[in-house]
């Protein structure tokens, strides 16, 4: 819901640094690799316990992440950084929660395997309107430029990342968050599936 309205403030100081680091040959995704990695530190130091390590992490990774696409906005982009992209942020999305529920499976495991649930079909109806939009030509750019068709919802990567952070900042909250957040993203898969059929039945 957030992205969107993001976008105009963070994308001119990114596309600067981005420029930068093309200059230094610095491709987008060896970026792209580089926050995976950090995200896969911060899901080990929550499950090790360290959540201000992990919150820093947490931090770094999203500042690669905004990084690497305005680096292939430079470069040119192309099908194979679009995919991992978009692949290890999913990957990334699904390690924290799982971080979570290892550090404490008492407390945790249960709002963790609901929250990780919402998420599964929060991505799901967002990847197949993005594969159907494909095939029918659709296209928008309301999320910035983006290697697919991006279908907003009321769950989306700055809300998602800003759950995260409270959560390693106040880790005692996770299940109060988690179960929270897995709602508004069942909130949001459902609305996302109303719209996707209204558009495909449309185009």
């Amino acid at each position: 819901m957030l992205d969107a309205r993001l976008r105009p403030l963070i994308d001119p100081p990114l596309n600067r640094l981005g420029q930068k680091f093309f200059d230094l040959g610095i491709s987008a995704n060896s970026v792209t690799l580089f926050g995976f990695g950090l995200g896969l530190l911060a899901a080990v130091a929550i499950a090790c316990g360290s959540c201000v390590l992990g919150f820093l992490l947490i931090a770094a990774n999203r500042i690669a992440d905004g990084l690497d696409g305005a680096i292939a906005r430079v470069e040119g982009k192309t099908d194979l950084g679009g995919y991992l992209d978009i692949t290890l942020d999913f990957f990334f999305y699904g390690a924290i929660p799982l971080a979570f529920a290892i550090h404490d499976p008492a407390l945790n495991a249960l709002p963790a395997a609901a929250l990780l649930c919402s998420f599964y079909a929060n991505g799901s109806a967002f990847l197949a309107f993005a594969i159907m939009a494909e095939r029918k030509g659709l296209s928008t750019d309301s999320q910035g430029k983006k290697s697919l068709y991006y279908l907003g919802g009321l769950a989306e990567g700055t809300e998602t990342i800003a759950l995260f952070l409270l959560m390693a900042l106040f880790p005692d909250w996770f299940p109060v968050l988690a179960w929270g957040f897995a709602a508004v993203c069942t909130v949001s898969a459902i609305s996302r599936v109303i719209i996707g059929v209204s558009s495909l039945k449309e185009s």
